[in-house]
């Protein structure tokens, strides 16, 4: 399990991981790109993301963003996404 805090206005490149990986919102709002959908999140939400699939983050100005992020026990690969094509297009943030 990881917890994760991002400042307001902040957030996480588009990035792949090898392992799939389930969340919980503690507190704040923010959008996430998942694949080719993008979504907003907040307190109590939960969110699946499948193992491969680019995703990214970004904090709602003027509140923390906190999740835990529960992920299996094996090996993870974290990979940065390049911005192009949907990415871009979505407004996920450069890496």
């Amino acid at each position: 399990m990881r917890r994760f805090i991002m400042q307001p206005g902040g957030g996480m490149p588009a990035h792949t991981n090898t392992v799939e990986h389930e969340q919980y919102v503690l507190a704040g709002r923010a959008t996430i790109g998942i694949g080719d959908r993008t979504m907003e999140v907040g307190r109590g939400d939960v969110v699946y993301i499948p193992a491969g699939t680019p995703h990214w983050y970004r904090a709602h100005e003027g509140e923390t963003f906190e999740f835990l992020c529960v992920v299996p026990n094996l090996p993870d690969r974290i990979e940065i996404v390049e911005k192009t094509g949907a990415h871009a297009a979505a407004g996920s943030p450069a890496p």
